[in-house]
Order: structure tokens, then sequence, then C-alpha cells
């Protein structure tokens, strides 16, 4: 299965992510909880999928994926993105991201992103 780095400002939202894709079999090769510490990270680890959170602190989630676009251009980046954020959505998928989920995460809607992206 794959290894993944969960990205998201709030503990609570990485702990039901990584719940959510342990029990399917995936590996969370770590965690960051800024786009600044998720770009020193997806650069260490070289996961095969990130799922990452729009709104953070520090650099937010389309400058982080941006950034990792930039070093691994075949990156599979996954928007995590609170309902009524679609302005975002849009614009982080034109900035390369493979899907989005919405918050509250629906554990079908997640595998599902998840098992589209790996192919």
């Amino acid at each position: 299965m794959a290894r993944v780095l969960i990205v998201d400002d709030a503990k609570f939202m990485r702990l039901t992510l990584s719940k959510i894709l342990v029990s399917k079999g995936h590996e969370i090769a770590g965690e960051a909880e800024n786009g600044a510490e998720a770009v020193k990270l997806y650069e260490k680890l070289k996961p095969d999928l990130v799922t990452m959170d729009i709104t953070m602190p520090e650099m937010n989630g389309i400058e982080a994926l941006k950034a990792i676009r930039e070093m691994d251009p075949a990156a599979k980046v996954v928007i995590c993105s609170a309902m009524g954020q679609q302005k975002m959505v849009v614009e982080a998928i034109e900035a390369g991201a493979k899907d989005f989920i919405t918050k509250p995460f629906d554990e079908t809607r997640v595998n599902d992103a998840v098992y589209r992206v790996l192919g």
C-alpha cells in the first residue's frame, strides 16, 4: 500500500485521516501542521501521496502544493478543504492537485480519492 504524508494544522483532522488510511492498509510516512513543514518532509520522506489542507499558518496548502510540484512534478497531492472553499479547490487543481476531499471527512470518499489518485 501507499506511504502517505498527512498535512493539516488541526491534530484532530490528522488523526481522523490517519485512522481512515491505516484501516485500508496504508502507512503514515509523516505528519506536518503547516505547508513549510510539509515541503521539508516531502523532500525527506518521498511519500507516495500527500493529503494537504488548504488553510494553514506559515504557508498555505496551495503554496506548499506548488513548492512540492516544483521539486517533484509527479507528486500526488490530494487537497482537503472545508465546505464552501470551491474557489480554492479550483486553484489547487490548477496548481496540480490530483483530487480533493471535503471536511468533515467521509471515509468512503477519502478511500475513493486515494484509490483513484494512486491508480
